[in-house]
């Protein structure tokens, strides 16, 4: 059965004074997602957004609002992105020692609980708590700032990772973050990937409400 893709704009390349249009633009386009990119400037080299963004992105849409923790001491923070409305929380297997207990302690929230890899972290570091896990997320660029130039690793952490998914028969999406765009979504989506994180590539855009449409085409998930 093939796969479907999700579309997941990044709000992180978006007009932070506009942020009801790049909803907007998301919908219109057809996505299924709005990727919440949160960053401390410590794990991180770039601050961006809370939970109060988060809160004043619920009642604009019923999109799912996928949150990326790119935070040190998450667990810190966990219960205000749900409370704010986020319905996927994830974070950096480089930042959580617990992993395990963090993972319970999301999804005992009621929501999908995720764990970023950065992409010169290897796969192992999941593979234990693998089928605990609602998604994986695979960097395909150095997490920190949009914009950024793919990293090809990428297809082949994706390809190993749908392996061990389908050899333990899990429910287990894989996302893709970086440098993302209309000419290697169609490989990132055939390598494995589920869930693809866009933002310049769709933000970035003459047209980015079409942009979604063709990326929705040509991964697969479109009409």
């Amino acid at each position: 059965m093939a796969r479907t893709a999700i579309i997941a704009p990044s709000l992180l390349s978006a007009d932070f004074a506009r942020l009801e249009s790049a909803v907007r633009i998301a919908e219109e386009g057809g996505a299924e997602w709005l990727h919440v990119d949160v960053m401390d400037g410590h794990f991180v080299p770039n601050i961006t957004v809370g939970p109060l963004i988060v809160e004043a992105l619920r009642p604009l849409t019923r999109l799912v609002l996928d949150c990326h923790l790119m935070i040190e001491n998450p667990d810190q923070y966990i219960p205000q992105f749900v409370n704010a409305g986020a319905d996927v929380v994830t974070v950096h297997v480089e930042t959580c020692p617990h992993l395990n207990r963090t993972i319970q302690h999301i999804k005992s929230l009621g929501v999908k609980a995720g764990v970023a890899l950065n992409p010169a972290t290897t796969l192992g570091a999941i593979e234990e708590i693998l089928p605990e896990l609602d998604m994986v997320l695979l960097m395909s660029v150095n997490p920190g700032f949009g914009g950024q130039s793919f990293i090809p690793t990428l297809y082949r952490r994706a390809e190993t990772l749908r392996s061990w998914i389908r050899r333990d028969n899990l429910e287990c999406l894989i996302e893709a973050d970086g440098g993302i765009k209309l000419d290697n979504i169609a490989r990132v989506h055939a390598a494995g990937v589920d869930v693809i994180v866009s933002g310049s590539g769709i933000f970035g855009s003459d047209d980015p409400v079409g942009t979604i449409r063709e990326m929705r085409r040509v991964a697969g998930s479109g009409s």
